[in-house]
Parts: structure tokens; C-alpha cells; sequence
């Protein structure tokens, strides 16, 4: 089983650069799942519904997400309709949406959860993921050998930790949140994919995703700016994943792959947010 996990998109420009990067990419490696981390992008924080369904129909099986998953209101009133979409698992059994599925996949199924780091984030507060996580892993691995787990998280140290606690009892584990591609992809002892970040997809010449001369503005004067989006050097990044028929990890290897840069077009601002089923249990 080949699982693409494509980098978080940032804004217009990583939409338009999985637009354009995907297909040959499903193509090129016989892509088997593709999950989207998607927390930036509908304006660089977070995702809407209308984006939403509309990544969906460019090809990503799964929508993963991370500290950004509430800020836009008419995703969290439509949660519960899109079986796609997933939110951190460790928070409050109350919020909107599922932390984790179970999906079909042919004859075999395949989980996706996401959990939420406890260091940088003020605005969604988790649970101790290193509590939560046997309890997730025990649960999902009683449907399926195939786990692929986000950890949406900002320190290295709390990464490589869970990495350690995780392996062995899912087939991956993928770092996302600080938009930068890490160097240090490896599968572990006990079979478990592991990367501290798969980067980010969108521009590459911006910061984060975001205007340069924004941000440098941002710093000088302490006022948040993420108005302006940057296009230069469009690029799809992520991670391929192969796994053996017990779900455990033969290969991981980081994907970086370049778009023809593009006019800002209005049909890779627009989506249709069409209702769609997937045969997607509660997991």
C-alpha cells in the first residue's frame, strides 16, 4: 500500500499547487490514499467549507487538520456532515467533528487520527497526547493494521518522543505544523514511518506561506498580518509512504515537487460544496 501525505497546504497558492501537482503524482508512484493536511488552507489559518469539499474533489481521500481547525465558522457548523475532515483527537469530546476514522480502501481498511502537541498552541487546548495515544492506538488497531497517525506539534523534543512511544503500534507517524520540511524521515525499529515535519505545500519564497514584506512588517511593528498570500515558487511537499500487508512501514521518502508557476486564477479560489459519502465509519 503506497499513502501520499501532502505537506500543509498554505493559502491559494498550495491549493493550486496540489491542483496541479497531484495527478502525476498519484500516477508516478502508484498512489493507493492520499491524505491533505489542510489547517492553512483557506487564507493561511485554517480551512473552509468550501475549500474543503473542493480539495476534496481534486483527489485527497482525508483532511487532516491541527490548531487552526475552528477558526472558520462554516466548517465547524458542518462538521459532522464530512466524513473527510478530521480535527486533533486529544481535545474535548464535546467540539465539533472526529478525531479519527476508519475508512474503506478496496478489501481493506485504513485509519487516519490526528493529535494536537501541548507546547506554542494558546488558542485549542489537548489533553496530553502521550496519554491519549495507547488508547487511540489500541482502539483503531482492533479494525485495521493500517494506522496513519498526524502529530500536529511545534517542538522536535515532544516529536521524537511520541515517535519513540509510537513505534510499533502504527504504520506512520507524520510531524506537521511548522511548515518546513524536515531531513530526518526514517522508519523505526518496530516498523513505524516516522518525520519530524513533511513541510509545507504552497509557496516556497514567502514565509510560512505568507507575503515576505508582510511579515517583516508584522515584526517591526507587533501588529498580526496574514492579509497577503505569496505565489513564488509553487511546490507540493510531502511524504511517501509504503507499507508491507501488516501495516508496518518498508520505506518513507520525502516528496518535493514543482509546479509551473501560475496568474492568480479565480478557479483555484472557488469550490462547490457539494455533499459527498465516502463509506466512512466513526472510528
Amino acid at each position: 500500500m503506497n499513502i501520499l501525505y501532502v505537506a500543509e497546504l498554505v493559502g491559494k497558492a498550495g491549493i493550486y499547487a496540489l491542483k496541479k501537482g497531484l495527478p502525476e503524482l498519484r500516477k508516478t508512484h502508484a498512489v493507493d490514499w492520499v491524505i491533505v493536511n489542510a489547517d492553512g488552507a483557506t487564507g493561511g489559518w485554517g480551512l473552509g467549507r468550501n475549500h474543503a469539499a473542493y480539495i476534496r474533489k481534486l483527489g485527497a481521500d482525508v483532511l487532516t487538520t491541527g490548531e487552526c481547525c475552528f477558526y472558520k465558522k462554516d466548517l465547524v457548523q458542518n462538521m459532522e456532515k464530512l466524513p473527510y475532515v478530521l480535527r486533533p483527537d486529544n481535545i474535548s469530546p464535546a467540539a465539533p467533528g472526529f478525531g479519527s476514522r476508519i475508512y474503506n480502501l478496496g478489501n481493506q481498511k485504513i485509519a487516519v487520527a490526528v493529535m494536537l502537541g501541548q507546547s506554542g498552541f494558546s488558542r485549542l487546548h489537548s489533553d496530553n497526547p502521550f496519554v491519549r495515544l495507547p488508547v487511540l492506538l489500541e482502539r483503531l488497531s482492533r479494525e485495521t493494521p493500517f494506522i496513519i497517525l498526524d502529530f500536529h506539534a511545534s517542538a522536535t523534543a515532544e516529536k521524537l518522543t511520541l515517535f519513540a512511544a509510537a513505534d510499533g503500534r502504527c504504520s506512520a507517524v507524520i510531524g506537521s505544523h511548522t511548515r518546513v520540511q524536515s531531513a530526518d524521515e526514517t522508519v523505526l525499529p518496530g516498523g513505524t514511518a516516522v518525520i519530524c515535519d513533511a513541510g509545507r505545500t504552497g509557496s516556497l519564497d514567502s514565509v510560512g506561506g505568507a507575503d515576505r514584506e508582510t511579515k517583516i512588517k508584522e515584526y517591526l511593528s507587533g501588529i498580526p498580518d496574514w492579509t497577503r498570500e505569496a505565489w513564488d515558487r509553487p511546490e507540493l511537499e510531502g511524504v511517501l509512504i509504503s507499507l508491507d500487508n501488516k501495516g508496518k512501514a518498508l520505506s518513507i521518502s520525502r516528496i518535493r515537487h514543482p509546479v509551473p508557476a501560475s496568474p492568480h486564477t479565480q478557479d483555484d479560489e472557488d469550490a462547490s460544496p457539494g455533499e459527498e459519502t465516502d463509506g466512512a465509519q466513526n472510528a
